[in-house]
């Protein structure tokens, strides 16, 4: 897989049991010296001293990028990076940060891609140190993180402190640099009338950035260096959202004090009710949203009631809740019992009439795990119960994005696309086609808000998905909609481009915009995503200059990274097409 060229199709083809059957399958190769017997790339020519190199496999998250062997090495701190970078430089090699690898998007390595100038810098063993700096002025708190520290570790010890943050991703094996390459974001928005607590914010975690330290071109000295940049200093609002085309060795994000919140789960709303249209009666999304803001819904496919799961700003445990003193409290969602598994095999084998049968397990055993475990009403901190899925659980690929719009449209949005979807879903099945076989996933944020940073700011990070849009001040909220499946599951990539296309016409002039999820799937033709030309090349740019002022645009950023990174060190075949 490291030499010519694989075929997307025929890689799908091939990862699709491994990537559905967590216990099963390809895994990483062991590392090897790199004077070892047996590697099987050309050694890197006058490779940095004191800098462990080594040869070993990589695999993303969803099992769709795989490679049994690329030259990975572990530097000691961010001197040892400069070094890096400066050796690339000079003997035309590219370096590519490695973190958990818990990503969809291909923007580390891109599947078939020649890797044998390539030497991915693994973050997560040294370069993960964590300080916290409390203060007492509220808002004034800071956390400074290397590029490798999980989020799990970053929230810890903000909780140590009696700090945390509004908003964080189901997952804590997350690094903090890759968390911010992506802006990746929770299921948290306010609910009426809520405001912030001092230092927290509702949009991405990027937006909590006060300072960060990278490694750039510097044009006098000839040679890359690292340079600190304020949240004051314009020039770092591309780097707050990056997509790995700039490496991050540190990080000081803002927090605010730490919060109880209580999480209830059901299983009884009908989705006809649920996602009603707006001013619907019932247990409506948007009441639910305007009660505590933090909502989420799962849909399994061919299910009638979709999985709710709602938290609430609570000080004090209800009588009725179950404390819970850390996180991950949903076990049954970890692993795989063996009826799922057997549907898996069946439709990954090609009997896609068990898709109905698979989705209402799943359903099943989301309702039996959550009645076993008494997980219907739990409180406890907010790390705690904001953390919920291990990297263990079903691993499956993921197409839709987000629709930044105004809160009094939430209803619709949901409305419009669950309607798409069944109706869809419901004419492919009369045809014996099964094409999507996970669920519907649906939550919700804030966007990036520049009044919610705490330090002198230059404003939001340029292309997050969750910028703001001066020309309609009026959006306020960014609905996170997303459709998954087994990879290599026969029609699926057709159904997420059609998804795709729908999504983004669906989805605009004043009444909303549509834009990608850069973790998840994006750009899908017929056979895969992230290939679509006139998506990579023409629509999301311009995505990202609708609405904002020329020259603080995807352009400016663009252009901002080719400045700091002339020579392209820190990019991929899919970033250069994206980000030339």
């Amino acid at each position: 897989m490291t030499g010519p060229e694989l075929t997307r199709r025929g890689f799908l083809a091939a990862a699709a049991g491994a990537a559905a059957l967590t216990t099963t399958g390809w895994a990483p190769a062991a590392a090897r010296s790199s004077d070892a017997p047996g590697v099987t790339l050309p050694p890197p020519p006058d490779f940095p001293d004191g800098i462990p190199l080594f040869q070993q496999g990589y695999e993303n998250w969803v099992r769709e990028i795989v490679f049994d062997d690329v030259w990975t090495c572990t530097p000691a701190d961010a001197r040892d990076v400069v070094r890096l970078a400066n050796w690339a430089h000079a003997h035309g090699y590219r370096l590519r940060p490695r973190g958990t690898m818990h990503g969809w998007s291909p923007l580390t390595l891109v599947p078939g891609q020649n890797v044998e100038k390539v030497v991915l810098v693994d973050t997560l063993t040294r370069l993960n140190h964590v300080t916290v700096a409390p203060s007492a002025e509220p808002g004034r708190a800071t956390v400074t993180a290397g590029a490798g520290a999980l989020l799990m570790s970053v929230l810890t010890a903000l909780q140590d402190n009696g700090l945390g943050w509004a908003n964080s991703p189901a997952i804590g094996e997350l690094s903090i640099a890759g968390v911010l390459a992506i802006d990746a974001h929770g299921a948290t928005l306010p609910a009426d009338d809520e405001a912030a607590l001092p230092g927290a914010s509702f949009g991405s975690i990027s937006n909590l950035v006060t300072a960060l330290t990278a490694v750039v071109w510097d044009d006098t000295r000839r040679a890359y260096v690292l340079r600190e940049f304020p949240r004051a200093d314009p020039r770092i609002r591309p780097l707050l959202t990056h997509l790995g085309r700039v490496f991050i060795t540190e990080v000081t994000l803002q927090a605010g004090p730490n919060y109880r919140l209580r999480c209830e789960s059901r299983t009884d709303i009908p989705w006809r009710e649920l996602f009603a249209p707006p001013g619907s009666p019932g247990r409506t999304f948007e009441r639910f949203v305007a009660r505590s803001g933090r909502v989420e819904a799962i849909w399994f496919p061919f299910t009638d009631t979709p999985y709710l799961k709602v938290w609430t700003p609570t000080p004090t445990k209800p009588p009725q809740s179950r404390e819970v003193t850390g996180p991950y409290n949903y076990p049954y969602s970890d692993s795989i019992p063996k009826p799922l598994t057997d549907l898996l095999g069946q439709i990954v084998s090609g009997v896609g009439s068990a898709t109905p049968l698979f989705g209402q397990t799943q359903l099943a055993t989301f309702q039996a795990g959550l009645a076993a475990t008494g997980g219907h009403d739990l409180w406890g901190w907010s790390k705690d119960v904001q953390f919920y899925l291990r990297a263990t659980t079903l691993r499956m690929t993921a197409g839709g994005g987000v629709v930044v719009t105004k809160r009094a449209n939430i209803a619709r949005v949901i409305h419009e696309f669950v309607s798409w979807h069944h109706a869809r879903q419901q004419e492919l099945r009369a045809q014996g086609r099964y094409p999507i076989n996970g669920p519907f996933e649906v939550r919700l944020c804030g966007l990036d808000d520049p009044t919610e940073v705490t330090v002198e700011s230059s404003g939001p990070p340029t292309i997050s998905a969750l910028r703001p849009r001066p020309d309609h001040p009026e959006w306020d909220t960014a609905i996170w909609m997303n459709v998954v499946g087994v990879p290599g599951t026969p029609g699926m990539p057709a159904y997420f481009r059609e998804m795709e296309r729908f999504m983004r016409s669906n989805y605009r002039g004043d009444y909303a915009t549509f834009r990608p999820e850069w973790a998840k799937g994006w750009a899908f033709t017929d056979e895969a995503g992230f290939l679509d030309p006139e998506t990579i090349e023409a629509v999301i740019p311009q995505t990202y200059r609708d609405g904002v002022p020329v020259g603080d645009d995807w352009d400016s950023a663009r252009a901002e990274y080719n400045d700091l990174d002339p020579h392209r060190i820190f990019s991929n075949p899919l970033l250069d097409r994206l980000l030339p």
